[in-house]
């Protein structure tokens, strides 16, 4: 008799629950377009990060307008490497195999939930068991939106800039982001709390952004600049500038034919005509460290036609060191990539990538150029991704051998990878 009471009282309350939510969804503007309004990109929202919001990929709770949204979901890539390094940097002495970092992996291992609330706050909130560290926590955000023009978002998300990167973390068309976004800047003295990079990533902060007239995109903001392992308030002001020692970036972006999905090809997305073009830039204030300010910008293009998938971007960054620093030296660095992929089949999808980098920076001669080939098979009605790729890192214009041999420094000079990746 207890038992059925208990029943009630919670049959009851959850009841009443829905009855609240019915009454706000009534009276609350959904910010996304009718149903009937939307295409197949707008129905696999991409603001998610890792996979498209309400695909099909296990179960969405949705109300019947759309404003409330919960989808619980799970993210795993496993990977078999092979990474092959030239004799240079290799100490023979010390029984060192130009085969190393090979074998399985687990890069993600995520948990998360995400969706829509009263039609105006989408949130996100996942884990990666596969990280150790700040990294854990892989993304942790709410966005409130004012209208699709203005909205607010605050917590650990992605920075503004690179296309590479902002993809959707599960629809890439390569396993591995382009090693030019990746790999350090070789700088000419012996820092080892000195090690920048383009790519910027995940980070804490807060950001005002928008889609105007549904083609223009506009996204700027403060962050911590310490990146996805720190989850910690840890910034001060800079000696230098006299200014938060924060990340400020910004990027804004023209979509002549409505907003583009984040993604570098989906089997349900064959018959898209998209386009973006955006500019990006942010500077990385240090202060009161053995480090440096770095100012970085970049210009992206992609574009998604039916089958075919095109991307290219170029970037820039330019290493300030601090005063406390006494080196008044700057340096200059620049990379890109451009890639192309076609579905052969509505399941299988081939990739071309050609990735270029001035690792040693514009005072030396000679450039990384690393072209990749990939293929990604789509498995009917199992939401699992299978990929393989081969790069290839090839070293040009070097003024002698040893600028030659420093530049691919901790870089395999061939990597082939193979990818599992399964989603719900």
């Amino acid at each position: 008799m207890r038992y059925n009471k208990l029943f009630a009282i919670l049959m009851a309350s959850t009841l009443s629950v829905g009855a609240f939510a019915e009454t706000e969804t009534n009276e609350t503007l959904a910010t996304v377009p009718a149903a009937e309004e939307q295409t197949e990109a707008d129905k696999l929202n991409m603001d998610n990060g890792v996979i498209p919001i309400a695909d099909d990929r296990g179960f969405t709770l949705q109300s019947n307008n759309g404003n409330f949204v919960f989808k619980p979901y799970l993210f795993l890539q496993t990977t078999a490497n092979f990474r092959y390094y030239d004799d240079e940097g290799l100490d023979k002495a010390y029984n060192q195999d130009n085969i190393a970092n090979s074998g399985f992996a687990m890069p993600y291992a995520i948990i998360g939930f995400t969706g829509r609330a009263f039609g105006k706050i989408d949130y996100n909130v996942c884990v990666n068991a596969a990280a150790s560290g700040g990294n854990i926590l892989q993304q942790a955000w709410i966005d409130y939106a004012v209208s699709p023009a203005l909205r607010f978002r605050v917590g650990k998300f992605k920075t503004p800039f690179t296309h590479a990167y902002l993809t959707t973390l599960g629809e890439t068309l390569f396993p591995s982001l382009p090693t030019s976004l990746t790999a350090v800047a070789i700088l000419p003295y012996s820092l080892n709390a000195v090690t920048p990079g383009i790519g910027t990533g995940f980070d804490l902060g807060v950001e005002v952004h928008g889609l105007i007239a549904n083609k223009v995109g506009y996204e700027v903001g403060l962050w911590n600049g310490t990146g996805s392992a720190q989850n910690g308030a840890t910034k001060t002001v800079s000696d230098d500038l006299h200014i938060p020692s924060l990340l400020y970036a910004g990027r804004v972006t023209f979509q002549p034919k409505g907003a583009m999905p984040m993604t570098q090809g989906n089997p349900k997305l064959l018959h898209e005509d998209k386009m973006l073009f955006g500019l990006s830039a942010n500077y990385n204030v240090e202060s009161e460290n053995e480090s440096t300010n770095d100012f970085r910008a970049g210009f992206e293009f992609a574009m998604l036609k039916n089958r075919w998938y095109v991307a290219a971007e170029a970037y820039y960054m330019r290493i300030g060191f601090t005063n406390r620093q006494k080196i008044s030296d700057s340096y200059n660095y620049w990379g890109g990539y451009a890639q192309v992929g076609y579905f052969v089949h509505p399941r299988w999808q081939l990739g071309l990538r050609y990735d270029f980098y001035d690792r040693n920076g514009t005072s030396k001669d000679g450039i990384l150029n690393m072209p990749a080939a990939s293929i990604n098979f789509f498995i009917p009605k199992t939401s699992i991704k299978l990929s393989a790729m081969y790069q290839y890192i090839g070293r040009t214009g070097h003024e002698t051998q040893l600028d030659r041999d420093m530049d691919d420094l901790g870089i395999c000079t061939h990597m082939a990878q193979l990818m599992l990746q399964y989603a719900f």
